[in-house]
């Protein structure tokens, strides 16, 4: 899932900033949540082997999607379909399905009764966690058998591909300018225009964005990208090269702890703080568990300042974007 506003640096131009960075804890978890720092600080393989099992996970649930994924089909369903196949395959969600048409870039994800059918180009972003270590992909399908498409999302898939194997040559010295460069370079050749306020990022434990972000575009930093899990993301688009925050998402993610008043709005709190911690989660899955009042009890919480909401993401100039996405271990 693009770096933007679900933590860290947002990658938009003048901003660094939009998701505070706040230490959850609610009294449920705090226990919980103190053993396993414990646990992660004594065994740092532990990340290693957990990725690597999510990574695993992650290819499996990329095939699984291009069988599934055909035009007309219900995106809930859709949806459903991946995220019940990754627990399946022994991981959880690590954020909710996005399913992106056309100039929506990034952040759309159905509702419980959604009706939008797939169509257009769309943009399939999955997250898989494994003991709160995260792999982050997307992939781009064509739907409408448009050449324009086609070379779009063959576009993204390439920057991706040659931003990697730069990566695998310089390792952790790799620059992040060289990076952006090579993918910035890679689409604008083919005539179109890389999304320059959208970018990859470093992932840590149950942190989607945990700060550094890895840019699409030559940003003449010298920066290096260092060891850690890394996800690459490039977005190529027929439009201007820049998104704007759009309609109501139904993505949250926890941000503070502090108790609300209904005590609905708490026992929903409390299990978003076990079941998700800081990772993001929506409306849809607190509707599966706790029904319409659980819609209710979200709408309480944002109030209360215990959420943060993050909108769709729309190319600037409705063109269409094309994505594409993997993650990494440099060590």
């Amino acid at each position: 899932m693009t770096e933007k506003q679900y933590g860290g640096k947002t990658g938009r131009e003048g901003k660094t900033d939009t998701k505070p960075k706040t230490q959850v804890t609610t009294p449920k978890t705090m226990e919980k949540k103190d053993k396993k720092e414990k646990t992660t600080k004594e065994t740092s393989s532990d990340m290693a082997h957990s990725f690597k099992k999510a990574n695993e996970i992650a290819e499996e649930i990329r095939e699984f999607t291009k069988k599934i994924v055909k035009k007309d089909i219900p995106l809930l369903e859709i949806a459903e379909k991946i995220e019940a196949e990754i627990i399946r395959l022994g991981g959880k969600p690590a954020f909710p399905t996005n399913l992106s048409i056309n100039e929506i870039a990034a952040h759309y994800t159905p509702s419980y009764d959604d009706k939008t059918l797939a169509r257009g180009l769309l943009k399939v972003d999955f997250g898989i966690q494994v003991n709160g270590w995260t792999s982050d992909n997307a992939l781009s399908i064509d739907l409408e058998n448009s050449e324009e498409n086609k070379k779009l999302i063959l576009t993204a898939e390439i920057a991706l591909e040659k931003a990697i194997d730069l990566i695998k040559r310089e390792k952790e010295k790799t620059s992040l300018s060289e990076i952006g460069k090579e993918i910035q370079t890679s689409i604008e050749k083919e005539g179109f225009k890389p999304v320059v306020n959208l970018s990859g990022h470093e992932i840590d434990l149950y942190d989607l964005h945990a700060g550094q972000t890895i840019p699409n575009v030559d940003n003449k930093t010298n920066a290096e990208i260092g060891k850690g899990i890394k996800a690459i993301e490039p977005f190529s688009t027929t439009g201007v090269g820049k998104v704007h925050d759009g309609n109501f998402s139904g993505i949250y993610s926890l941000i503070d702890g502090k108790t609300p008043r209904m005590l609905k709005a708490r026992e929903v709190l409390e299990f978003i703080a076990e079941e998700y911690q800081t990772l993001p989660f929506c409306s849809r899955w607190i509707h599966k568990k706790f029904g319409s009042i659980g819609i209710l009890a979200l709408k309480q919480l944002e109030e209360n300042g215990n959420l943060h909401h993050f909108a769709q993401l729309i190319e600037s100039s409705r063109g269409k974007v094309a994505q594409a996405e993997r993650t990494i271990l440099i060590d």
